[in-house]
């Protein structure tokens, strides 16, 4: 497993549609092992393929949940969503320190596959729900700014340049915390 640098709002692979997995081989699970390592080292609870430089439909989610455990997601899709839309802060790995309210539909069922190619549908609410519709939206080309309000969406992105004054290119690198001593 591999930690990858992470593409940072400006990218221009975190506004691309996300191309769907044909076959799911050692290469998309390389892909799904490293997105977990880069996710837990970066202290997340989701990460999408193009947030690490992979125009394909990979994500993975873990809100630190047992139920369901968490999810690979191989060409996800919504299938079916809750009429309840519930508003809650959310942040995002591509654009640190930078956070907003974003509604999201309650609950959600998804389908996609899993790490091994085969197809699933699971139930999902509250914060994992969440999660998975962040998600899938990197994989669409959205991020989480797209649901504000045009104001509130100015505000945020004079905020982000005014963090990245002096500072170029659009990656960063992850670096795990080191283990506490014992």
């Amino acid at each position: 497993m591999t930690i990858r640098q992470l593409h940072l709002l400006g990218s221009p692979i975190l506004r691309q549609l996300a191309t769907p997995v044909a076959t799911v081989d050692d290469a998309v699970r390389r892909l799904v092992d490293d997105l977990f390592e880069t996710m837990h080292a970066a202290k997340g609870v989701g990460l999408a393929a193009n947030q690490v430089g992979v125009a394909r439909r990979v994500a993975v989610v873990d809100v630190g949940e047992d139920a369901p455990p968490p999810l690979v997601l191989i060409n996800p899709r919504i299938a079916q969503a809750s009429d309840v839309m519930e508003a809650a802060e959310e942040g995002c790995l591509s654009i640190p320190d930078i956070y907003g309210e974003v509604e999201r539909h309650l609950g959600v069922t998804l389908e996609a596959l899993d790490r091994d190619g085969r197809p699933y549908k699971v139930e999902l609410s509250g914060f994992k729900a969440r999660a998975a519709q962040h998600e899938i939206d990197h994989l669409d080309g959205v991020l989480f700014l797209d649901h504000l309000s045009a104001v509130k969406r100015g505000l945020l992105l004079a905020k982000w340049k005014r963090a990245r004054k002096g500072q170029s290119g659009y990656v960063k690198d992850v670096t795990p915390e080191p283990a506490g001593e014992l």
